[in-house]
């Protein structure tokens, strides 16, 4: 039997924790059933800053077992989970020594969504490729001893697990599972989830914001806002340099110091955001989408959500479209 510990603490958020104690839970009950062990497979513990109630950042109360400092059996995984209530947590000295205390005594090591500051502020993360949700990935850069990875929805670095944000922790639980299990019963605890056992895709495809920001006002940013109106015609840097009344030289360059991308990138990245608008909320075929997007075809289109989100239109439409029936 494993034992499984999660971290628990105030104002956490309830799914990255309910989520993969569940997949855990299940899985256990599973083995069982299916003949793999005589008892379950895993044991599930949930030890916090102190025992007792805790209230998560929903407002859902649950209880703790036990405190990190004070944790004396045996350890299969230990998991922390993220939320706002992280941020105290990672200036307190004796949450960070338990921690690491802690960690020593467990096979696998894992954090969900922001959970990963708490472990790279212990020093958990050094030298390690890792991963958070893709709203924080640019902060997490800042441990310059971590190799951040902001598209993966689970980093593995030898036994430190780490998972974007909230669902991507059952994701990575479902990886454990099947390391621990197999893929038959890893797959058999997806279906019962109604889940993918390994979802397609980064966690780029679920979020809809640019990560490319305009610095200040001026020439350069109101050709991006002629920009985004002009998507289907032609963008080139010519076109884009004499609109701005600047030489091409100096419009690329005032351009990439701006927005810390090329213009052909950035340009390449508003079509993309507007071609994946189109397919969450209509009907437009994905040759008219292409094209109204400025793509010079629906193969370039396709290749571009390959290349940047991992899925093909069809199957990015498949799974966010709020209206309207694909043709």
């Amino acid at each position: 039997m494993r034992t499984i510990a999660l971290f628990a603490y105030p104002d956490c958020v309830g799914l990255d924790l309910i989520g993969p104690m569940e997949a855990f839970y299940i899985a256990a009950q599973m083995a069982v059933r299916n003949g793999l062990s005589e008892q379950p497979a895993y044991t599930i513990e949930l030890l916090g800053p102190r025992p007792g109630p805790v209230r998560l950042v929903s407002g859902l109360e649950v209880i703790v077992q036990g405190t990190l400092s004070e944790h004396r059996g045996p350890l299969d995984t230990l998991m922390v989970v993220g939320g706002r209530g992280v941020e105290p947590l990672m200036k307190d000295p004796a949450t960070l020594k338990a921690l690491r205390t802690c960690a020593t005594r467990a096979r696998r090591l894992a954090s969900v969504c922001t959970g990963a500051f708490l472990l790279a502020e212990a020093g958990l993360l050094r030298g390690k490729r890792a991963t958070t949700h893709w709203g924080s990935a640019d902060m997490l850069k800042q441990y310059e001893q971590v190799d951040v990875c902001p598209d993966r929805l689970f980093v593995r670095d030898g036994q430190v697990w780490t998972s974007a944000g909230i669902t991507a922790g059952v994701d990575m639980a479902l990886a454990m599972i099947e390391e621990d299990l197999g893929a038959g019963l890893a797959l058999d605890v997806a279906r019962y989830l109604v889940m993918f056992l390994k979802r397609p895709g980064g966690q780029t495809q679920f979020s809809r914001a640019l990560s490319l920001q305009i610095a200040e006002r001026g020439p350069i940013a109101e050709v991006i806002e002629w920009v985004s109106d002009h998507l289907d015609e032609d963008l080139s840097v010519a076109r884009l340099a004499k609109r701005s009344g600047m030489s091409e030289r100096a419009f690329a360059r005032a351009f990439r110091d701006q927005t810390n991308a090329s213009p052909a990138r950035y340009v390449q990245q508003l079509r993309l955001e507007r071609a994946r608008q189109m397919l969450e909320r209509s009907s437009e075929s994905v040759k008219q989408i292409a094209h109204r997007c400025g793509f010079d075809n629906p193969s370039t289109l396709r290749r571009v959500f390959r290349s940047d989100l991992g899925v093909s239109p069809r199957e990015y439409r498949a799974r966010f479209q709020t209206s309207g029936s694909p043709n």
